[in-house]
């Protein structure tokens, strides 16, 4: 397929003139061995230098268009010049002062803004920490100190963090639990809709929501609905490998046991959050009001470490002192987060979002039908999973497959994203052109041919 003409960086387009790592990539890494922390995770062999838009350039000379908006951070791209004028501004008045024990108009600003964007026409609290993590911490203690009840309700394939609380929710690797038990007590896990890969082996929508009568059997035998402060969902399970639920799924969830039986709602949006699934938030193609929402990952646009958790006031009605953090709503962060908002709104990227991800979709979709090893492509907005299989029959995981396109791509100056299995996850910026994003999906095309060539 001929390539459109991108937009390019600098006048230049994505560009590989060594193989990752390269020279002095390698010395970067060897040194970072030595020093650091063996427990951090590192996707690829990547040692970043700068970034502008939707590109980002390694300490060797070699350009990528990044599909993964690092990590799912940079909804706005790299180095957007209004974040940095406003960081700058920020820098030159005041950068801290004394935590929370004090007040500051930047912090009250962004909550209200963050208030006015998210679900339910209610009156709402804000918490400030500083990281996803953190703003599950929150929701969390929030949710047991409002109900007084000590069980929380959460899913198989779920992730929220890597701190107690955050880990103790999350199941999406048992590398994460590993050695660190006792976890914190009263959190079961629920099934989650996984359409394509049913734990029960039915399909969707002749399945009759097992998935359902699954959770009620578990009322009956194992948790007493009575003890459940909260359950706690990402609307789209993203480190599993982006799974979307059924259109009615979490209608049910709200109204059969959260609204019956008196649970907070609480949607973890770290990763879906802010516009990345053509809504402001993913729970809203649901049509769904939660009591509480985490958010951070883009919050600030990558500029600084924020998180905030966001609930109904009377859900949020601990007493000073419960809960507080001495770096939380720092005002730079605050400052970027205030800018990034505005540009939501006044650069229309929550409706790009929906429109770019629509073409996203749509060519991924048709690529599927003359794919050997895409099984399934599924996504919102500008976040779509695409889950390798050996077989689509009987839908064997294609790991090593998909392993090789992700360095295919890379070779190709493509950065994208594992996750789950056998998934490539790709969300690029919501500041990307339709020029990029084609240019982007053309590399992804040749990098998934020259693998199926070869199996």
């Amino acid at each position: 397929m001929p390539r459109k003409k991108s937009v390019p960086w600098n006048g230049l387009l994505p560009k590989v003139v060594v193989r990752v790592p390269g020279p002095k990539a390698r010395k970067i890494v060897a040194r970072d061995k030595r020093v650091m922390s063996p427990s951090y995770t590192r996707a690829e062999p990547i040692v970043a230098s700068d970034g502008w838009g939707c590109y980002v350039r390694d300490v060797d000379g070699n350009i990528f268009l990044d599909f993964s908006s690092g990590m799912f951070v940079l909804n706005y791209g790299y180095s957007h010049p209004r974040l940095i004028s406003a960081v700058e501004r920020q820098l030159r008045k005041l950068t801290h002062f004394a935590g929370t024990d004090f007040y500051y108009e930047a912090q009250v600003t962004l909550a209200e803004m963050l208030i006015r964007i998210t679900p339910g026409r209610f009156e709402k609290r804000v918490y400030f920490g500083n990281s996803g993590a953190e703003s599950v911490e929150a929701a969390f203690k929030c949710a047991r100190w409002h109900t007084r009840r000590p069980r929380m309700l959460s899913y198989v394939g779920g992730f929220h963090g890597r701190t107690f609380g955050a880990m103790s929710l999350s199941s999406t690797n048992v590398l994460h639990h590993r050695y660190f038990a006792p976890l914190v007590p009263g959190v079961s896990f629920l099934p989650y809709p996984y359409c394509y890969r049913c734990p029960f082996k039915l399909e969707y929508p002749g399945c009759g929501f097992a998935c359902i009568d699954f959770i009620k059997d578990m009322l009956r035998k194992v948790i007493p609905p009575e003890e459940v402060a909260a359950i706690i969902t990402e609307p789209i399970q993203g480190s599993s490998g982006y799974i979307v639920p059924p259109p009615e799924y979490f209608k049910v969830i709200k109204e059969e046991f959260c609204d019956k039986y008196g649970w907070l709602f609480i949607v973890d949006e770290i990763q879906t959050g802010l516009g990345r699934t053509g809504k402001m938030f993913a729970i809203e193609h649901w049509k769904v009001i939660p009591d509480i929402v985490c958010v951070a990952k883009a919050l600030a646009g990558g500029i600084a470490p924020i998180g905030a958790t966001i609930a109904r006031a009377e859900v949020m009605n601990w007493e000073p002192g419960a809960h507080a953090s001495t770096f939380g709503g720092n005002l730079v962060a605050c400052a970027a987060a205030i800018e990034g908002l505005k540009l939501l709104k006044e650069e229309k990227l929550v409706e790009r979002a929906a429109k770019l991800g629509r073409v996203m979709l749509r060519r991924l979709t048709d690529l599927a039908e003359r794919s050997r090893l895409i099984g399934d492509v599924r996504g919102k907005g500008l976040l779509v999973g695409i889950e390798l299989v050996k077989n689509k029959r009987t839908k064997e995981r294609a790991i090593k497959e998909r392993n090789a396109v992700v360095q295919r791509a890379l070779d190709k100056g493509l950065l994208i994203f594992r996750g789950g299995k056998s998934v490539i996850r790709l969300a690029p910026p919501l500041t990307i052109t339709r020029q990029e994003l084609d240019l982007g999906l053309d590399l992804f095309e040749e990098a998934l041919r020259e693998v199926e060539r070869k199996c």
